[in-house]
Formats: structure tokens, C-alpha cells, sequence
């Protein structure tokens, strides 16, 4: 089976995890550190803080926000269902937002179309990859960056151009580790208050205040909260996947370019729209619209080993989130988009037999 989403691991992993092995050392320790700096140094902001997974990085970013109780936040209605649960966990009440055809990222129009004077917050996804830019709201803006670790916006990096962004670090990621997220931002105060919370609302353990003050075992409650400190493991992982991230960026990228030239004229397909020349694309995930019978292909890829996906169901038709609303971008998009396979261990044979396979479908 050809599989839709794919990572690139070998013995550069293995080596970082041995390190770690050697030392008789598994937890939050000094792989954690670097990585956070190594991070924070291709993010271009002043901090960068590792927690246990994407899904986790949104509700603590959420939190550090310290937004108004029983307050909304716009939320894009295509996005992995975390975007909304992180919102409701911090109290709070996620109101969807149509997205833009071509691009999949939020709608502005919609954006205004949902304020009210209960908004506390916008979230934003950069979907695939493409950058979301938005004009200024004067609402604090919860940046999603799990497709877009390689996004730049005019040569700066997506992930310090709003207040708050996130970054997810899945098995599938460009960046892949397993299972980790990370929380950036310009605003070091931000950052502190991640910091502050994700070790059970602890500031800092035991050993980290020992050089700091007499009883470092005694500790401050910031406010009760759930434990996601990462470790030094999947901070290994990280550091090999880091090294060799731009030779798997131009993996994808070829990837990307050649569904780009052999699909474009297919009549019944609609390929995404050409990369502008001030953006540099992630190429997370390579999608289609498909103008016929969209679930009769992807079960016809299936059965010739193609596994195919539908990145995402729009929220607002999930049963919790059902509220009547329509949102007729999202509802067309949720009948014709189709997601192909884009990972850097995809073949150049697998890739020309997927494209043959596609161009078949009767």
C-alpha cells in the first residue's frame, strides 16, 4: 500500500536516540534545550518551548492567551478537531469560519462575518503549508503552524508573524518525531506562561530551582494543569529530522511540482494554485478537488494500493458542533477534496504509477 503520509527516519535517529541510552537519561533534559533553541532560532523568535504533541501545544497556547471566560474564538471550519476541543478545555466557545476555495485558509469575509463582541481570539491554519495572512483585527491571533514549519511569508518565517503560533510534530510532520508539539512566539511573556504550565502548572522542577533557592523541592502552583513536558527521546528524533529537513523539504517539492504538471490539465481535477514567488511553501499535503464522483476514486486508488484521505471534515458538521450554520465553502469542499500521496520516501515509480492511476479513473 502506498501510503498518503509518510516520514523519513534511519540510522541519523537512531544515533541521537543511542546518545540518550548511553546516558541513562529518557526524560526532559539538554536535548529538550537544544532543540528548543534550534527551534526558536528557525522560527525567529526569542523562545520556543516543547510540549508532548501538536494537540496539547494548542490548548496550552490557548491558555497562555489568558483570554476572558465563556469568551469566542474563530476557529477555520477545515482543521483537525483539536483546534476546537483546545478551545472549548479553556473555557472558552469556538465559532467556525468558512475557508477560501483555492487555499483551503480562512476566509477573511467569513472572518468579519463571525466577529461579535464576545470574540476574544482568531485562529488561523496554514493549510498545507500556504501562509495564512490576514489584516489586522486587534484580537489576538492563535497561529497554527503544524503544516508550516518551513513557511516563509516575504522572507520571515510564518510562525513569528502573529502573536501566538503552534507547531505539531507527528509522525507524519515534515518535521517528524512521533509524538511532540512546540508554542513560539515574539512575546517572551507568552512563552514564560507556557512555560509556567506545562509541568503540571509547575514552573520549574525540583532539580531545575536547585541553584536557584535553599528547599528547591518547594514549588508554586501557577494553576492546576495537565502534564506535557516532552523528552529528551523525541527531542533526538528531532534533532536528526532538523538536520536533514531542507533535503526532505526538496523531496516534497518535486513531489509537489510534478502532480502540479501532470494533473493541471486533467478536466475533471482542480489542482491548488500556483505558489506566489514571496512564499515558501511546506508542501505538507497535496490536494485535489474533484469534480466527479470524488468517493468513487478514492475507493478506485484503493483498490490499486493508493491510500487517499480527506484532510478534514469540516467541523461545524461534526455532531458536538452541529448549529445549523452553513458554511458552503467548507460543505462543497467536504464532497470533492481528496488528499494524494506526498512524503519524502514516496518513489518516483510509486508517483508515476499514482498519477497513471488518477488519469484512469473512469
Amino acid at each position: 500500500m502506498i501510503n498518503v503520509f509518510g516520514c523519513s527516519v534511519g540510522e541519523e535517529e537512531l544515533e541521537e536516540i543511542k546518545k540518550c541510552l548511553d546516558a541513562q537519561w529518557l526524560g526532559i533534559g539538554k536535548k529538550v534545550e537544544l532543540l528548543e533553541t534550534l527551534l526558536a532560532a528557525l522560527v525567529g523568535n526569542p523562545d520556543f518551548v516543547l510540549v508532548n504533541s501538536g494537540s496539547n501545544a494548542l490548548q496550552v497556547a490557548i491558555e497562555a492567551l489568558e483570554l476572558p471566560g465563556d469568551t469566542e474564538v474563530i476557529v477555520p471550519a477545515i482543521t483537525w478537531v483539536s483546534c476546537a476541543t483546545a478551545v472549548e478545555l479553556a473555557g472558552l466557545v469556538p465559532v467556525f469560519a468558512d475557508v477560501d476555495y483555492d487555499t483551503l485558509n480562512v476566509d477573511q469575509n467569513c472572518l468579519h462575518d463571525c466577529l461579535s463582541n464576545k470574540t476574544s481570539a482568531i485562529m488561523l491554519v496554514h493549510y498545507s503549508g500556504m501562509p495564512c495572512i490576514i489584516p489586522e483585527f486587534h484580537l489576538p491571533v492563535i497561529s497554527d503552524c503544524a503544516h508550516a514549519i518551513a513557511t516563509l511569508y516575504d522572507g520571515e518565517h510564518i510562525g513569528n508573524r502573529y502573536d501566538i503560533s503552534v507547531f505539531s510534530f507527528d509522525a507524519v510532520k515534515n518535521l517528524a518525531i512521533g509524538e511532540m508539539g512546540g508554542v513560539s512566539s515574539p512575546d517572551k511573556k507568552l512563552t514564560e506562561n507556557v512555560r509556567n504550565l506545562r509541568y503540571c502548572g509547575i514552573r520549574k522542577s525540583g532539580y531545575e530551582a536547585s541553584t536557584e533557592k535553599n528547599k528547591w523541592w518547594e514549588y508554586e502552583l501557577k494553576k492546576p494543569f495537565p502534564k506535557m513536558l516532552p523528552n529528551d527521546i523525541g527531542a533526538a528524533i528531532g534533532l536528526a529530522q532538523l538536520k536533514k529537513l531542507w533535503k526532505l523539504q526538496e523531496r516534497r517539492k518535486q513531489i509537489w511540482d510534478i502532480y502540479q504538471n501532470q494533473l493541471k490539465d486533467v478536466s475533471w481535477l482542480v489542482v491548488p494554485p500556483e505558489i506566489p514567488d514571496n512564499i515558501q511553501h511546506s508542501y505538507f499535503t497535496y490536494f485535489v478537488k474533484v469534480n466527479k464522483n470524488r468517493d468513487g476514486l478514492a475507493k478506485y486508488l484503493l483498490e490499486n494500493g493508493i491510500y487517499t484521505t480527506v484532510r478534514y471534515q469540516p467541523l461545524h458538521l461534526i455532531n458536538r458542533y452541529r448549529r445549523g450554520k452553513r458554511l458552503p465553502v467548507a460543505e462543497r469542499l467536504n464532497d470533492t477534496l481528496l488528499n494524494l500521496p506526498l512524503h519524502p520516501r514516496l518513489t518516483d515509480n510509486e508517483l508515476e504509477y499514482i498519477i497513471e492511476r488518477v488519469k484512469s479513473f473512469k
